[in-house]
């Protein structure tokens, strides 16, 4: 079992990785919106540890996961906040007996 701390471009990958096969370095580039070279490192990273290989062509490199026994450690985080709406009404009944404006 593999240990990987949530909300790290590590598991952003995995996650890619695992929903999407065949794909290339310049996918996974374009889904996160993170430097080429971030990206290529940590997949060297996956790829001394036995978790993914890389097929580099000509114009392309091609990512395939080896393994798929990831575990995801740690607290999820919601991203942004989320402001809720109150539901109350303004008024309780809609029989309003006050004062009317025209």
């Amino acid at each position: 079992m593999i240990e990987i701390k949530s909300g790290t471009v590590e598991e952003q990958i995995i996650k890619i990785l695992q929903k999407t096969y065949p794909i290339t370095l310049w996918d996974i580039e374009e889904r996160l919106h993170i430097s080429r070279d971030k990206i290529l490192r940590t997949l060297q990273k996956f790829q001394v540890k036995g978790i993914v290989q890389l097929e580099p062509l000509t114009d392309k490199i091609f990512i395939r996961l080896k393994r798929n026994d990831f575990k995801f450690i740690g607290k999820k985080r919601q991203k942004k906040f989320v402001k809720h709406r109150s539901t109350a009404k303004k008024y309780e009944s809609e029989d309003y007996d006050g004062i009317m404006y025209s």
